[in-house]
């Protein structure tokens, strides 16, 4: 690996002008014999990928972003947020009531040349990828601060690639002739590094008297984020904007690339008061892109730590929050096996119930006043703390915000009941199963199997369409039968195999009163049933 070239020789790669976010534009009726439904005249009007500018002045064109890796689309959302406040002036809480400034934007239905110019224009060059003072969310010191010979490379870089000892997951690479990403990849990669980026070894960095080679972990590692998306880009954007509180101000409150000067890793990180610094300045890792001689290419990497100090991430608007048995915040984990109906609960009411006592997302508190008619996109990365990633998560709901307890209370607190209920009959069924397993091979005690892999597979997939035939129909009664019913029928399936046996039998028969909450032991005495064992059904 080698050093980044000298300064003279960077090539340019603004990300204002040069086309690197994948888009879907809105569909658009041609008229018969008109002679622009040429395919070519169609993709010239409407590229596959547009810069930061096109985006912002197509916004109201765009129905959205086609980003395929869901941390890189929720990690590009909080740029774009951060950027879409600035140009809209909807930054600061005045002048006057932040909501109706953000209604009259939605009645002019799209940001102007002269909202966006006055934005971009003066700081255009701090959007460079490659600008050897300030390139885009990297630090140019680290080509001296850390050893050029012992870079990262570009399959580090690569969020979806293996490195050095880690498993192979999306791919398998040569280490010897690694395959270039494009700047439009690479750039991508560079925001999943800032904000789901591992914690522990990471490339030595020498500031000052400070040698260290270990990294904190980003600030969504391992989380779920959920954001409110609408029928175009431009609703998307200003859904998703967090309200101010009245004592942000715009001159403080700093996106990384709109700073003075680079931050000092050695000190303190500065105070993150304000939705723009918050949504972006945030990252523990420092990361420097090193492109070929066109540009085109990123050809090596150095990826160090940004501060030794743990950036808090405690109140970022797009996570639900839930409480420890400790009492500490922490956002709900992202989870591939966990679907996002058993979330909407916790989107739609006020005060969701679970013992975890979780906080409905902030930005759906005010987000509806840009329309009713929005959908949530859950977007995470199932991942751990440290090397190891396990799987992206990437759901979206019908349009579902307009039911949210302050607009239709009656049927938000139903969804609650409806997610209760499947989740009570989901654990149930996978207790029982285990049990069952358990009590028929004789092991020692209960444990995760292939029977309760096997229910799980069955009885979640019917319960989420269980959950959404009820809410469409607003048919709430006799829903706990529902799920009990579902979850018998996979329990009987499962088991079925082990009733040619005794033992099969009776393990079976006994673990299946847990579908109904168990055997209760009633007392010996007057009215009594003698010690017999029964089941109790509470739903």
């Amino acid at each position: 690996m080698t050093s980044a070239p000298p300064a003279y020789n960077l090539p340019a790669y603004n990300l204002l002008d040069e086309p690197w976010i994948p888009v879907r534009w809105l569909s658009v009726r041609w008229l018969p014999g008109q002679e622009t439904n040429d395919t070519a005249d169609s993709t010239a009007l409407r590229p596959p990928e547009v810069g930061l500018r096109e985006l912002l002045l197509r916004a109201h064109e765009i129905a959205q972003i086609a980003v395929a890796d869901p941390p890189a689309l929720s990690a590009l959302y909080r740029v774009l947020y951060a950027i879409t406040a600035r140009v809209a002036e909807l930054d600061e809480a005045g002048p006057g009531d932040w909501s109706d400034r953000r209604d009259e934007l939605v009645t002019e239905g799209g940001f102007s040349e002269e909202q966006v110019s006055r934005y971009v224009t003066p700081i255009h060059d701090r959007f460079d990828l490659f600008d050897p003072a300030r390139p885009f969310l990297q630090d140019p010191r680290l080509a001296e601060q850390c050893d050029p010979a012992n870079t990262a490379g570009v399959d580090k870089l690569v969020t979806t690639r293996p490195s050095g000892n880690n498993h192979s997951w999306f791919q398998h690479v040569n280490s010897a002739a690694p395959e270039l990403p494009t700047s439009d990849q690479a750039v991508l990669h560079l925001l999943v590094w800032h904000y789901y980026g591992p914690s522990g070894r990471c490339s030595s960095r020498t500031v000052g008297g400070t040698k260290a080679a270990s990294s904190k972990a980003g600030p969504l590692r391992s989380t779920l984020s959920y954001h409110p998306e609408g029928e175009t880009l431009f609703e998307t954007l200003l859904a998703g904007l967090p309200e101010p509180a009245e004592d942000v101000s715009r001159a403080s409150d700093l996106c990384p690339w709109e700073r003075d000067g680079l931050p000092d890793p050695v000190a303190a990180p500065p105070t993150l008061k304000g939705p723009c610094s918050a949504l972006t300045a945030r990252s523990q890792h420092a990361l420097l892109l090193v492109p070929d001689a066109t540009g085109r290419h990123v050809r090596d990497a150095f990826i160090t730590w940004a501060n030794q100090l743990k950036i808090s991430r405690e109140g970022d608007p797009y996570l639900i929050w839930q409480t420890s048995k400790e009492n500490n915040p922490y956002p709900r984990p992202a989870d591939s096996q966990r679907a996002l109906w058993r979330d909407l609960d916790a989107l739609l009411l006020n005060n969701p119930a679970g013992s975890t006592r979780p906080r409905r997302p902030a930005v759906f508190r005010t987000a509806l006043r840009v329309s009713e008619d929005l959908r949530v996109r859950a977007l995470g990365f199932e991942q751990d703390g440290q090397a190891k990633d396990i799987q992206f998560v990437d759901a979206v709901t019908p349009p579902v915000l307009g039911l949210a307890e302050d607009r239709d209370p009656t049927v938000a607190v139903e969804i609650g009941r409806l997610r209760v209920l499947g989740e009570r009959y989901g654990n149930r069924l996978d207790r029982a199963v285990k049990k069952a397993w358990a009590g028929f091979t004789t092991a020692p005690k209960i444990r995760d199997c292939t029977w309760a892999a096997d229910a799980a597979a069955r009885y979640w997939p019917a319960a989420e369409a269980e959950f959404w035939k009820r809410l469409n129909a607003r048919d709430f009664d006799g829903a706990a039968a529902a799920f009990r019913t579902l979850a018998e029928q996979a329990y009987d399936t499962v088991t079925y195999g082990a009733l040619g046996t005794m033992r099969g039998a009776k393990a079976c028969t006994t673990a299946r009163l847990e579908l109904y909450g168990g055997p209760v032991k009633h007392l010996t005495g007057t009215g009594g049933t003698g010690g017999r064992t029964t089941s109790t059904e509470d739903a």
